[in-house]
């Protein structure tokens, strides 16, 4: 399911990498207009997957654990996706009629043929190229 958690990481990153030091939620919260706790939920999903350090106390926040070079929109879209992008119904089809005995199998290769070619172009994209957008 299509969500914006893809771009919340995103914009997060993205500003760690325009910003000197760490940065705390409320700060970053400010940035993207969305509640701090939902900052500090991604920010958890980032810190497990090595993308970003945090530090506790009153000078503490976050800040990137590796250059922005190396961080490319492919692996965040695996942190975010981990199910894939496409998923199915919930509904098993009739399986008696034709299309619905044969959609999932169709379907499943129509998206996996679509993700693939998002990953291409997302591998080459990082968070350091979409700074120099900004």
């Amino acid at each position: 399911m299509i969500n914006g958690r893809f771009a919340t990481v995103i914009h997060i990153l993205t500003l760690l990498a325009q910003e000197e030091g760490a940065l705390s939620s409320s700060y970053i919260a400010g940035s993207i207009n969305i509640n701090p706790v939902l900052v500090r939920k991604e920010i958890s999903v980032l810190r497990a997957a090595g993308f970003v350090v945090t530090q506790e106390g009153k000078n503490g926040g976050s800040s990137l654990a590796m250059p922005p070079s190396k961080i490319r929109l492919s692996d965040l879209y695996r942190v975010v996706y981990k199910e894939g992008l496409f998923a199915h119904s919930r509904n098993l089809p009739n399986q008696h009629c034709t299309v619905g005995k044969r959609i999932g199998v169709i379907m499943d290769g129509l998206n996996t043929e679509a993700e693939q070619a998002l990953l291409k172009r997302f591998r080459s994209i990082t968070i350091r190229d979409l700074l120099e957008r900004v």
